[in-house]
C-alpha cells in the first residue's frame, strides 16, 4: 500500500481533501468519511471513495451517502483474495420498441459476470449481477405550480437527466450497476451498504434522501425475507378475489388463463390487473413482452359467435 492508502496524511493533506473532494460536508459528515476511507484503505484523491451530500439546504432532510467509485470497488475485491474480474463483456437485453428520449437505446437490462473461488474446492465460479433500465435510468417528472392553489403538480411529461453520462453513454452506466449487484451478491461483508455513484443518480434526481434509500433496501430484503417479494397479487376474475402467484408461476398461470377465457373478460382482466402486470415487467421483462403480445392478440380476436337462426332450423333435433 502506498502512504495514501495507509493514510498517513499530514494535516495539509487531510485539509486539501476537506476543501475539495469532501467541501459539501459539515465537520460532522467529514469525520465520518475520513473514517470509512480509513476503514476501506480507499483513496480519496485517487477518486476511490466520494461523499455525496444530499439536500444540502435541507438540514431535516440532510444526509451524505459515501460512494465507492469502480476504482474503489475493485481495489476492494482484489485484496479479498477470492475475486477475479470479469472475462467478458457485459450482456445487454435490448428491446427497439423501448427506445425513446428516456431510453436511447432501448436497453432492458444489463448483466455482468464476475468471477469467485470456492475457499474449500478452490474452484472458480461466476457470480452474477443484473440492472434493470427502468430501475436505475434518473428519469425525472416535469412539475409545474398551480395558478389557482400555487401548489406544484406532475405535469405527465418526464425526461432523462443529462447532467451526468446516462445520455450519452447508457450502456456503461447501467453496467456499472450491474457490477456493483454482482460484488454485492458475491462479497457481501465487504459491499453491503456500498454504492457506486450510477446507482445514486435516480436519488439525486428523485430527492431521496441516503436514509430513504437504506430503509427502501432493507425492505426489500424484508420482503424477500417473507417471500413477498417474489410473489405478484392478481386477480382472476372469480369475483375479482385476490391471490399471491409466484412469480415463477406467473407467466404460465397468465397464458392458461388468456387461452380459455373471451377476449371481454381478458381486457377487463388485463385493465384490473395493471400495477401487477408493471411489477411482473421489472421481474421478468422478457416473459413480459411475450405476455403482452399475447395479450393483445387474445383482445383482437373476434369473439365466438353463437349458431345462426337458418343453422338452428336445420338441425335434425329442430327439424318437424
Amino acid at each position: 500500500m502506498n502512504a495514501i492508502t495507509k493514510f498517513d496524511l499530514s494535516p495539509r493533506q487531510i485539509a486539501l481533501v476537506q476543501q475539495t473532494v469532501a467541501k459539501d460536508c459539515n465537520a460532522e459528515e467529514f469525520n465520518l468519511f475520513m473514517e470509512v476511507a480509513r476503514a476501506k484503505g480507499l483513496d480519496p484523491f485517487l477518486g476511490q471513495i466520494i461523499p455525496m451530500v444530499f439536500s444540502k439546504n435541507n438540514a431535516n432532510k440532510r444526509r451524505m451517502t459515501i460512494i465507492i467509485s469502480r476504482d474503489g470497488q475493485r481495489v476492494i475485491a482484489q485484496r479479498c483474495g477470492d475475486y477475479r474480474p470479469a472475462s467478458k463483456p457485459a450482456t445487454y437485453e435490448l428491446d427497439a420498441s423501448l427506445k425513446s428520449p428516456l431510453n436511447p437505446q432501448g436497453i432492458v437490462s444489463a448483466t455482468v459476470y464476475l468471477w469467485k473461488q470456492d475457499p474449500k474446492s478452490g474452484e472458480w465460479y461466476e457470480v452474477a449481477g443484473q440492472s434493470y433500465w427502468e430501475e436505475f435510468a434518473p428519469i425525472k417528472d416535469e412539475w409545474a405550480e398551480n395558478e389557482k392553489t400555487g401548489k406544484n403538480y406532475k405535469t405527465g411529461k418526464q425526461t432523462l437527466d443529462d447532467s451526468g453520462n446516462w445520455c450519452r453513454m447508457p450502456r456503461l452506466m447501467i453496467a456499472k450497476c450491474a457490477e456493483m449487484q454482482a460484488l454485492r451478491a458475491g462479497w457481501p461483508e465487504q459491499f453491503t451498504g456500498l454504492y457506486d455513484e450510477a446507482e445514486m443518480d435516480r436519488a439525486k434526481i428523485i430527492d431521496l434522501t441516503a436514509s430513504e434509500i437504506v430503509e427502501h433496501e432493507r425492505e426489500e430484503n424484508r420482503l424477500k425475507a417473507v417471500g413477498a417479494s417474489n410473489s405478484i397479487t392478481i386477480t382472476w376474475g372469480d369475483n375479482w378475489a385476490l391471490e399471491n402467484v409466484p412469480v415463477g408461476e406467473f407467466f404460465d398461470r397468465a397464458c392458461e388463463f388468456i387461452e380459455k377465457e373471451p377476449p371481454a373478460k381478458i381486457a377487463k382482466w388485463r385493465d384490473a390487473n395493471r400495477e401487477p402486470l408493471k411489477m411482473f415487467w421489472s421481474k421478468h421483462p422478457g416473459d413480459a413482452l411475450e405476455l403482452k403480445r399475447r395479450l393483445e392478440a387474445a383482445i383482437a380476436r373476434p369473439a365466438a359467435k353463437g349458431p345462426s337462426d337458418a343453422e338452428l332450423r336445420s338441425h335434425p333435433l329442430m327439424a318437424g
